[in-house]
């Protein structure tokens, strides 16, 4: 299966894997309104036999943020539909059907790092790039970063990130959280897919939790937080899915957990 609307491509390379790809390439995928339109139907609708998503950019980059040449003359109150327009996007993209892993590859700043934080594992070649160039600008983050990219790398970096300009690279971007893995040049896809399958073959319901509730309980006071856990806890193990796991694991039947290495 393979779709595409010249602006995005969608296509599911193996079973329960599906791969979306920004397909802007002489743009070096700015995001423009039609694009976020495409990321937030590709999202909405993906098909429930996906397990896990690989997002991509084609080209020589992930994503160059946003399409500038649209912004020119909107007045304040378009600003606001637009804003919550890339919001709506990315929020299908964190709590939309499966888990995403993003292979990030060149530019990936302003808008491109906002896709990237709605992702739930970051792959980063040794050519990647990360920035938010919106204060230099004279704008602001408007997909989510102010939310998102905090809580990965800390209010702090991010300040530093938008007021003075600062690009990572991508050992920097490993060290400070904003990925979790690093790779060599043109490594990204395969990483991408490796850990996509292991992702596809865990429990659905694992998964869920993983996907919808950890970053929910994240936000919460620690009681609240503790409880609602305990929900999730006991609705995973009632799962028939997670029986016979466990009694494979009894048996002798599953993996034992081992240290692989990894890039």
């Amino acid at each position: 299966m393979t779709t595409s609307d010249a602006l995005l491509r969608v296509s599911m390379p193996e079973p329960g894997i599906a791969h979306v790809e920004l397909d802007r390439p002489a743009k070096r995928n700015a995001i423009s309104d039609e694009l976020v339109a495409a990321i937030h139907q590709a999202f909405a609708t993906m098909s429930s036999q996906v397990r896990a998503v690989v997002l991509s950019g084609r080209g020589g980059h992930f994503c160059a943020g946003l399409d500038l040449s649209e912004l020119s003359e909107r007045s304040v109150a378009e600003g606001i539909v637009h804003s919550r327009s890339w919001h709506a996007a990315f929020e299908q993209v964190q709590f939309g059907v499966a888990p995403v892993v993003a292979v990030l590859h060149g530019a990936v700043v302003g808008g491109g790092l906002e896709l990237a934080a709605s992702a739930h594992i970051r792959v980063a070649e040794a050519d990647a790039i990360f920035g938010l160039p919106e204060g230099q600008r004279g704008l602001f983050v408007g997909g989510g970063g102010s939310s998102r990219v905090p809580q990965l790398i800390g209010h702090a970096r991010m300040t530093d990130m938008m007021l003075t300009g600062r690009v990572l690279d991508a050992d920097e971007a490993l060290a400070a959280g904003l990925v979790q893995y690093r790779v060599a040049q043109g490594e990204g896809l395969a990483k991408g897919f490796a850990l996509a399958r292991r992702i596809a073959a865990n429990a659905p319901l694992s998964n869920f939790a993983v996907q919808h509730a950890l970053p929910r309980i994240a936000r919460m006071p620690q009681a609240e937080g503790l409880f609602v856990e305990s929900l999730m806890a006991a609705i995973a193990q009632g799962d028939d899915a997670a029986k016979q796991r466990l009694r494979d694991f009894l048996a002798g039947r599953a993996a034992k957990v081992r240290k692989e290495q990894e890039s």
